[in-house]
């Protein structure tokens, strides 16, 4: 009988334990094959500005295990739901400070349509695929014309069940109703604080009970409820997501470290006490933190780098750097470690990938390695990736692209956007290594002008697994 195991196993934030995965869908007898799913959902990005290198982290990491989820299962068998939070309090701070002579909802569109836009054209950039749904908050606030899943009918049901109650213009969800409540954070009840989007009140009866519905004032969005006109709370709107396009328990949920609490464990509250469920997810998935040059990064510090600037502005290194390179940077660590981002790191992957492409010339992608296949499916290991890959590179190119691809790295060699054929810039580099061995500076150095005047810059550096002299080229504009 099949299981559904097919030698994936993953760090469970739940269980604390390395388990094999194992599907929902797979131990249910009554599915037939056809019919099963793999269904994973990740917490996407709050649209009030553009995202940032910490949330380019999960969009990479998740779109990783979406790729070998495919790979492993079909993919027309896999689901995967990235949610877009486009109601929120920063968000309309945002549009009240940005156009102050608007009306509230214009002005939260003119935030959000924008922002929206840039993280889809992110996401694509570095090499993501794009989810199978991309769920908008906004759309399932209230009462929907299909009937499915939405906050206001989730929170009256909580009502309903004892887990929620109507205090100070707010309903709250009552902690002490949930027996396990802190299970993935290992916070016991007592030691719980209020997140950090919900002040503690006189009106709360415990000061860990979470805000599900808040009134608005004139001036705030608002949607009508039977508790007055208000908004939702953040945490409820990823429990009707989720639902609504993965049902009530699904397989793996994944998100940033950060997310642990007061996010996720809210989240499962509020989804298993309305449903009555043993779990939200099977498996809780969460990537480390990233830091810019070994401090946390903050505007503060002056080391807040978005994913626009680092491709599209000379802000970081003083050079643009493709999406594969920063998709690359953020592999070469386990997803589970936190990240120094730095300029060194960047450059090593660049210099790692051309290395790769010259090893993998113009051959046709082949399927990937069975060793490289192994190490993904151990809990996303970098390390053996990383080192399969070096193998492959003086074995067979053929796995060589095949295995980058279900990285999600292209390995073929990309035509110039200047006017130079890239046979010609490729023989030029070797031209200019070899006066380069010959210690003709000179020569070498006029190669590089001729190419720079020609659109093309050359990048030295050094091949990590050889420590040989390797030579990358970008066209300029």
């Amino acid at each position: 009988m099949d299981d559904g195991f097919r030698g994936l196993s993953l760090a469970n934030t739940m269980t604390r334990s390395r388990e094999a995965f194992r599907p929902l869908d797979w131990r249910d007898g009554a599915i037939d094959a056809a019919d099963r799913r793999v269904r994973m959902y990740v917490c996407g990005p709050t649209v009030y500005d553009y995202a940032h290198i910490g949330n380019a982290r999960p969009l990479i990491v998740f779109d990783v295990l979406f790729r070998l989820l495919r790979h492993l299962y079909g993919e027309a068998q896999v689901i995967y739901a990235r949610n877009i939070t486009d109601v929120d309090d920063k968000i309309n701070a945002r549009a009240a400070r940005d156009f102050p002579g608007l009306a509230l909802n214009e002005a939260i569109a003119r935030v959000t349509g924008p922002t929206a836009a840039q993280f889809a054209r992110d996401a694509e950039a570095l090499g993501c695929l794009p989810p199978t749904f991309e769920p908008r908050a906004t759309a399932f606030v209230s009462p929907r014309g299909d009937g499915g899943p939405d906050m206001v009918s989730m929170i009256e049901e909580l009502i309903r069940r004892g887990h929620a109650y109507e205090a100070g213009g707010e309903v709250l969800f009552d902690v002490s109703s949930m027996p396990d409540y802190g299970a993935l954070s290992r916070r016991r009840l007592d030691e719980q604080q209020a997140g950090a989007r919900v002040a503690v009140e006189a009106h709360k009866r415990n000061p860990a009970d979470f805000v599900l519905w808040k009134l608005s004032d004139a001036g705030e969005p608002g949607w009508h409820s039977p508790w007055g006109r208000g908004r939702p709370g953040w945490h409820i709107e990823c429990s009707v997501m989720a639902e609504a396009h993965l049902g009530r328990t699904f397989d793996i949920h994944g998100g940033g470290l950060d997310l642990i609490f007061p996010h996720h464990e809210n989240e499962i509250a509020q989804s298993r006490c309305a449903h009555g469920t043993h779990a939200m997810a099977e498996v809780w998935l969460h990537n480390g933190f990233v830091q810019v040059e070994g401090r946390k990064m903050s505007k503060s510090e002056g080391n807040f780098v978005t994913i626009h600037d680092l491709l599209e502005a000379e802000t970081f290194g003083d050079r643009r750097w493709p999406g594969e390179v920063l998709r690359l940077a953020m592999l070469m660590t386990h997803y589970r470690e936190p990240i120094d981002f730095s300029v060194r790191r960047l450059e090593e992957a660049d210099e790692l990938l051309a290395g790769w492409r010259r090893a993998a010339g113009d051959a046709d992608p082949g399927e990937p390695s069975a060793a490289f296949v192994a190490a993904l499916c151990d809990d996303l290991s970098s390390s053996a990736m990383i080192a399969e890959l070096h193998a492959l590179r003086r074995s067979d190119p053929a796995a060589l692209k095949g295995s980058a691809a279900l990285l999600g790295l292209d390995l073929s060699v990309q035509a110039s956007t200047a006017s130079v054929p890239t046979a010609e810039i490729e023989a030029r580099i070797a031209e200019r290594l070899e006066r380069l061995k010959a210690r003709d500076f000179a020569a070498a150095d006029a190669i590089r002008a001729e190419l720079l005047a020609r659109g093309i810059q050359l990048k030295d550096g050094k091949d990590p697994a050889t420590g040989d002299r390797v030579t990358t080229w970008e066209a300029v504009r």
